[in-house]
């Protein structure tokens, strides 16, 4: 009798250890409370051992632990969210930058001609394109001197590239200027207009599907014309934008040296004499002047010569005068002397 209590005993305990081990194992699948998010799970769709998808519908079950390690981490592309005119929210991929580049340069060359076919040859290497050309010729002292100007497109990656190359057919960099403009926002706003409208297009689609007169098919065509003319406005800006931000544009002057100039001589025409004629009264007047001139020169001579050059030169003269009569007296002859 006390063997079967005993055996009561532990067939209790071993059934009450079962039911609280069954107990704790619903515990850990519990719902989510109400206002909690469920967790992401991310579940590898190339294997159909790795995921498991509830019978009734309720959502994806976690991997187990080993699947989970396995799984590779998901790749974040750059994006930004929109709303659209029905306020929900949409995804869009972030597109590259969009720089529309132009150039202007101005290059003194040797020869335009072969400047100009270099330069051609330069845009076909790097895939580029001519915009429009212009070539004329100016005159300068006698010579014909020949100037172009080109515009080109060139891809935007070889935009500096292009630069440098056209740099080396010139003998002098005269002027350069290069300028860049930032359109990503431009483009993105048009990126989001875009589906904007093509979501109300396809609104007014389905209202016309609905439509039970002839008059409300009418008008409601009538607002989807109106959307579309909109949509295929912005998608030629769109275009417009992608083609310039893919392609720079630059404009190159090409201009000649000037040539060294030789100073020739010219003959000077010999003036033709004219007859000069004879004036009676002015040859008077002349003589006569003349005349008055000289006698003053005269009376001039005889004031200096009184005043200054005889009071300077008679002194030393009657000086020399009378030394010389002294060295030239002769002796007194003897008188009455005997004859031999």
């Amino acid at each position: 009798m006390k063997s079967r209590f005993v055996l009561f005993t532990l067939l209790v305990l071993v059934t009450m250890l079962v039911l609280a081990a069954c107990g704790a194992a619903p515990a850990a699948t519990e719902a989510p409370a109400i206002g909690e998010a469920p967790p992401l799970n991310f579940v590898d769709d190339s294997s159909s051992a790795g995921q498991a998808v509830s019978k009734s519908g309720e959502g994806i079950a976690a991997p187990q632990p080993a699947d989970a390690a396995a799984l590779p981490a998901p790749t974040l592309m750059p994006a930004f969210e929109i709303s659209n005119q029905s306020g929900e929210n949409i995804i869009v991929q972030d597109t590259n930058r969009k720089i529309i580049k132009n150039a202007d340069v101005r290059l003194q060359v040797k020869d335009t001609n072969v400047a100009v076919n270099r330069a051609t040859q330069i845009i076909s290497d790097l895939g580029g394109y001519i915009i429009s050309s212009r070539i004329w010729y100016q005159d300068y002292f006698g010579n014909n001197l020949m100037y172009a100007s080109i515009s080109i497109g060139i891809p935007v990656d070889e935009f500096e590239h292009a630069l440098t190359r056209l740099r080396e057919l010139a003998v002098k960099v005269l002027d350069e200027t290069a300028s860049g403009e930032d359109v990503t926002d431009q483009y993105v706003d048009l990126q989001s207009q875009l589906t904007n409208l093509e979501a109300t297009r396809a609104r007014i689609q389905e209202f016309l599907q609905d439509a039970k007169t002839v008059d409300e098919a009418l008008r409601i065509n009538q607002e989807l014309s109106n959307i579309e003319s909109q949509i295929e406005q912005i998608k030629g800006r769109m275009n417009f934008i992608s083609d310039r931000s893919a392609f720079s544009t630059i404009t190159i002057n090409f201009e000649p040296e000037f040539p060294i100039l030789t100073a020739t001589p010219t003959t000077t025409p010999r003036p033709t004499s004219t007859p000069i004629p004879w004036k009676p009264g002015d040859t008077f007047n002349d003589a006569k002047n003349t005349v008055t001139v000289a006698y003053q020169g005269i009376a001039n001579f005889l004031i200096w010569l009184l005043v200054v050059i005889l009071p300077i030169l008679l002194p030393p003269a009657l000086i020399i005068w009378v030394l010389w009569k002294m060295l030239n007296r002769k002796p007194n002859k003897p008188s009455g002397g005997a004859q031999p």
